[in-house]
C-alpha cells in the first residue's frame, strides 16, 4: 500500500504544468554538469583497484625499504603517483597534503634512497579545462544568437501584420482548365468572357466595353464556385491572387483596412491580373446601425474594400472575383454594378449538368461495364458537384474494401444511400422490434406506390443506419421535385409522411404507436404550414402570412420589424386550417392501410425475411392485388 504523503507527491507531479527551460537555466545546469566532470577523478583499472591501497605512511616505509622506482607529483590535484619495483606500471595514488611542509618527510625519503621525484601536471586535467571553457564560449554565443533571433522575430512580424496574406502566382499554375469543371455550362460562358478580355482586351476596347471590374459567384455550397475561380486562372494565364475573406479580419482594428490596401497595391503593380476573394461574406457583411454595439474591424475593412473597387483611383486591368451561398448577407454597396458588375448564378446542375461531372470524375475511375454514368446521373438529382465527387470517391473505396477489380452497380447503389441516408450498422436480431419497424416503413412504401402524385420507390428496407435510422422508404426524385410544387403533389406527399404513423396504429392500436414517426410529424408540420402560409394553398386564399426562413437578422434594419404579420384570429385561423391538412391526410392514409391489409401482412413479411425490397419487385408485388395509378409529374392544360 502507498503511503498517502506518496500518493500526493506523485499527483502533484502528474498535475504540475510542465514548464519551457529558460535559457539562463539551461546554462546553469550545463555548467554544473561540466564541473561535475571535471571534479570526477579518473576511474582506476581493474589491476590497481584490486591493490592494497598506499598511505602517507605506507610509501615513507616503501621509500626506505628501496621498494619505489619514481614518483610522479601532480600538484595541481595533489596526488603522488608511486611507481614501485617490479610492478605492472600501474601507479598507485596517495593523497598528500595541502600544506607542503607535511610532506617535506616523504621527499628527504626519497632523496635519501635516490629515487626520482617529478612534478607532472595532469594532461587530463588540461584537456578538460579546455573543454569546459570552449563548451561554456559556444553555449554563450547561442544563447545570444537565440535572443537576437526572437528579436528579429518579433519586430518582422510586427512589420507585417498588416500585410496582406494572399496567396500569389505570378503564373496561375491551378491545373484547372474549364474542360475540367462541367455542369455549370452558364456560368463558364459568361466567365469565358472575362478570359478573352484579360487576353485580347482590344477586342472590347475597340467598340467601346470596358473590362467588369467585379465577378460574385453565387451558388449553393459544393456546387464548383471556387473551382471555377481556379479555372478562369488557370485559363487566363495572369497572375492570381487568392484570399479568403476571413484572413482580412483580425482581432485589431485597422489590421483588416491594412490588408486590403496593401493587397490592391500589389495587384497594381502586377495588373492585368486576377483577385479571387473565397467566402466575401465573412468581410462583406451588411453594416449595422450601431444599435447594441458593432465589428468595427470588419466595417473598417468593408469600407475599405468599397473604396479600392470603385474609389478616386481606378483599378484598370484588375479583376476581382468573389465566390460566396450567403448573398442575402452582403451589404448593398458591395453588389452595386462598378463594384461588382456581374453577379453569376451557379445552381445545382441539371441531368446533363450531371452527367458532365460525372463523366470528368469517372476519369480516374475502374469501372465496369454494367455500370451506366446516364442511370447515376438521373438518379441523383438535388446533387452538387461535390456531392457526385464524394459518392463516386465512396463507391471507390467500397470496391477497394470489397477486394474487387471494379465498381459495379452495387457499390454506385450503397454509395449514393450512404451519402443520402448514412452508413450501413449490423442488422436488427430483435424479432418483435424488427417487425415493427417493418410496418411502418411498408406504411411509407405502399402509400408511395398507391398514389398518384408521388415519385416511384427505389427501395425500402430494414437495414439499420447511423444516425439512428432504423429503415427508409427511399423514392427516386424527378428533376420536377427541385423546381415545381403542385398543391397534390404535397398533399400526396404529407400523406406518405404519415402512413408510417398510420400503420402502427391500424396494426397496433392507438396505444402502441412509438415515437418512429418523430421526423415525419415533424415535415408534416413544415409542409402543411407553408402551405397555408407561403404558397397560398389553403381556404384562406393566395396570401403570404409569412416571409421565406433562412433570413438573418440585422442590427438598425430587420430587429424593428419583427411583429407578426398578421392579427390573432388571423393566426387562429391558419392554425386550424394546418391541422385540417395534417387531419384529413392522416385520415386517407390510415384507410389506404385498412384497405389493403392483406397486402401489408405479406410486404412486411417479405421485408422481415429480405430485409430488402426493390422499388421494381415491390411494385410487382402491389399490381397483383389492385390496380397501380398513372404517375404524373406536372400538371396538364384544363
Amino acid at each position: 500500500m502507498v503511503p498517502q504523503t506518496a500518493q500526493h507527491g506523485r499527483a502533484l507531479v502528474r498535475r504540475s504544468p510542465s514548464r519551457k527551460p529558460s535559457l539562463a537555466g539551461t546554462l546553469t545546469i550545463a555548467w554544473f554538469m561540466v564541473q561535475a566532470l571535471v571534479a570526477a577523478p579518473p576511474a582506476l583499472s581493474q589491476a590497481t583497484q584490486e591493490q592494497e591501497a598506499l598511505t602517507y605512511t605506507g610509501l615513507i616505509e616503501e621509500l626506505d625499504a628501496g621498494n619505489v622506482a619514481r614518483i610522479e607529483v601532480d600538484s595541481s590535484r595533489g596526488i603522488a603517483q608511486v611507481f614501485l619495483k617490479g610492478g605492472n606500471d600501474q601507479p598507485q595514488q596517495v593523497p598528500l597534503f595541502a600544506d607542503e611542509q607535511y610532506n617535506q618527510p616523504v621527499f628527504e625519503a626519497a632523496l635519501n634512497n635516490n629515487v626520482s621525484v617529478v612534478s607532472q601536471p595532469s594532461s587530463d586535467n588540461n584537456v578538460m579545462a579546455w573543454l569546459v571553457n570552449a563548451l561554456l564560449m559556444f553555449l554563450l554565443i547561442a544563447g545570444v544568437l537565440m535572443i537576437f533571433r526572437r528579436s528579429a522575430n518579433a519586430s518582422g512580424q510586427a512589420m507585417n501584420f498588416g500585410k496582406s496574406r494572399a496567396r500569389f502566382q505570378m503564373e496561375a499554375k491551378t491545373g484547372v482548365m474549364f474542360d475540367d469543371v462541367a455542369g455549370i455550362e452558364e456560368a463558364k460562358e459568361e466567365l469565358s468572357e472575362v478570359v478573352t478580355f484579360l487576353k485580347k482586351p482590344e477586342k472590347f476596347t475597340a467598340i467601346g466595353a470596358k473590362i467588369p471590374k467585379g465577378v460574385l459567384l453565387i451558388g449553393p455550397p459544393g456546387t464548383g464556385k471556387t473551382l471555377l475561380a481556379k479555372a478562369i486562372a488557370g485559363e487566363a494565364g495572369v497572375p492570381f491572387f487568392s484570399i479568403s475573406g476571413s484572413e482580412f479580419v483580425e482581432m485589431f482594428v485597422g489590421v483588416g483596412a491594412s490588408r486590403v490596401r496593401d493587397l490592391f497595391k500589389k495587384a497594381k503593380e502586377n495588373a492585368p491580373c486576377i483577385i479571387f476573394i473565397d467566402e466575401i461574406d465573412a468581410v462583406g457583411r451588411q453594416r449595422g446601425a450601431g444599435i447594441g454595439g458593432g465589428n468595427d474591424e470588419r466595417e473598417q475593412t468593408l469600407n475599405q474594400l468599397l473604396t479600392e473597387m470603385d474609389g478616386f483611383e481606378g483599378n484598370t486591368g484588375i479583376i476581382i472575383i468573389a465566390a460566396t451561398n450567403r448573398p442575402d448577407v452582403l451589404d448593398s454597396a458591395l453588389l452595386r454594378p462598378g463594384r461588382f458588375d456581374r453577379q453569376v448564378m451557379v445552381d445545382l446542375p441539371g441531368y446533363r449538368g450531371r452527367l458532365g461531372i460525372l463523366q470528368v470524375h469517372a476519369r480516374n475511375k475502374k469501372l465496369t461495364p454494367e455500370v451506366s454514368l446516364e442511370a447515376i446521373a438521373r438518379r441523383t438529382p438535388g446533387f452538387a458537384g461535390a456531392d457526385l465527387a464524394n459518392m463516386l470517391n465512396e463507391a471507390a473505396i467500397l470496391t477497394a474494401r470489397r477486394r474487387k477489380e471494379a465498381v459495379t452497380p452495387l457499390e454506385i447503389d450503397d454509395a449514393i444511400d450512404r451519402v443520402t441516408i448514412g452508413m450501413t450498422l449490423a442488422p436488427l436480431m430483435d424479432s418483435q422490434k424488427k417487425r415493427l419497424i417493418a410496418y411502418h416503413e411498408i406504411g411509407h412504401a405502399l402509400l408511395m406506390t398507391l398514389l398518384p402524385h408521388t415519385d416511384d420507390l427505389d427501395k425500402v428496407t430494414i437495414i439499420p443506419r447511423s444516425g439512428g435510422i432504423g429503415g427508409f422508404a427511399k423514392p427516386i426524385p424527378s428533376e420536377e421535385d427541385i423546381v415545381l410544387e403542385t398543391r397534390a403533389r404535397l398533399i400526396d406527399r404529407i400523406t406518405v409522411y404519415l402512413g408510417g404513423r398510420a400503420a402502427e396504429e391500424e396494426i397496433f392500436g392507438h396505444d402502441e404507436v412509438t415515437q418512429g414517426a418523430q421526423s415525419d410529424i415533424q415535415a408534416v408540420a413544415e409542409y402543411a404550414r407553408n402551405m397555408v402560409t407561403r404558397y397560398g394553398m389553403s381556404d384562406l386564399g393566395p396570401m403570404a402570412f409569412e416571409r421565406a426562413p433562412g433570413g438573418e437578422v440585422f442590427l438598425g434594419r430587420d430587429l424593428m420589424n419583427q411583429a407578426p404579420e398578421y392579427s390573432e384570429e388571423m393566426a387562429t385561423q391558419i392554425d386550424r386550417q394546418v391541422r385540417e391538412i395534417a387531419v384529413r391526410c392522416y385520415s386517407e392514409a390510415r384507410r389506404l392501410i385498412r384497405e389493403n391489409r392483406e397486402l401489408v401482412d405479406k410486404l412486411v413479411d417479405l421485408l422481415v425475411d429480405q430485409e430488402l425490397i426493390e422499388g421494381t419487385e415491390f411494385r410487382k408485388i402491389v399490381s397483383e392485388y389492385t390496380t397501380l395509378p398513372e404517375k404524373d409529374s406536372l400538371p396538364v392544360s384544363v
